[in-house]
């Protein structure tokens, strides 16, 4: 019986190739978004027995209980949660300045989505006796970006979270994992990618290079290959050794 993944934040960037490399490997795959566009589209229509589209804000229970409920309707079991949806700030602010709702609506989607994601979904997984939760980190986890706090903050949060999981949930056969990203060229970083360019080219990424959404993709295979098991609740940088102090 195939497997299914359910990847929240996948219309487009890591969590579209995400989807596309486990479609790939023989997975359900469930993409989750505010919105659709072309490119996802086409693929559903292209994978139209092995995947579906839900349009959904991870930040709404209705929505969250959408995803789950369409989910089980349509392959009968969750396998695999990737939260993935995440949103940088609105505006980059210095965080004396940052607004309440500037907090709020980082942290909605960041860390309460993701909580409440997981929750409903570790005890579908409890019912089966498997699963995997795999969490996006970020290296601004550790990485103080005084401009982005209310980012940080929800990155650190990411890390705890996968801790706790794991810890729960280790008894019951269920791996919970982070994968923390470096600079990953997408969308998000589109109005700073050419600072980002410069940080890499100067020694701030030591793989010399912005990574890609393949590059997360890839580390996703990697963990869901069972290599990795006995390793639950571990973070996997994917940051092309960035997140390695250097004197």
């Amino acid at each position: 019986m195939k497997k299914t993944a359910i990847i929240t934040g996948s219309a487009k960037g890591m969590g579209f190739e995400t989807a596309k490399v486990l479609a790939e490997n023989g997975y359900n795959v469930v993409l989750c978004a505010r919105h659709s566009n072309d490119e996802t589209e086409s693929f559903i229509k292209s994978h139209s027995e092995a995947a579906l589209f839900v349009e959904a804000d991870i930040s709404s229970e209705f929505d969250r209980n959408k995803i789950i409920a369409e989910t089980l309707s349509r392959f009968g079991s969750v396998d695999v949660l990737i939260n993935n949806a995440g949103v940088a700030p609105r505006v980059r602010k210095d965080m004396l300045d940052i607004s309440e709702a500037d907090f709020d609506y980082v942290m909605d989607i960041n860390l309460k989505g993701t909580y409440f994601m997981a929750q409903p979904v570790a005890k579908i997984m409890q019912k089966q006796g498997s699963g995997y939760i795999i969490n996006t980190g970020s290296v601004s986890a550790d990485a103080v970006s005084l401009n982005r706090a209310e980012y940080c903050i929800s990155k650190a949060g990411i890390s705890m979270l996968t801790k706790l999981l794991a810890v729960r949930l280790a008894p019951e056969n269920i791996k919970v994992f982070e994968i923390q990203p470096g600079i990953i060229d997408t969308d998000m970083i589109a109005s700073v990618k050419e600072k980002y360019n410069t940080l890499a080219e100067n020694g701030g990424i030591p793989a010399g290079r912005l990574g890609t959404a393949a590059d997360y993709a890839k580390a996703v295979l990697s963990v869901l290959s069972g290599g990795l098991d006995y390793a639950t609740g571990t973070v996997i940088a994917c940051g092309g050794g960035m997140h390695i102090p250097i004197l």
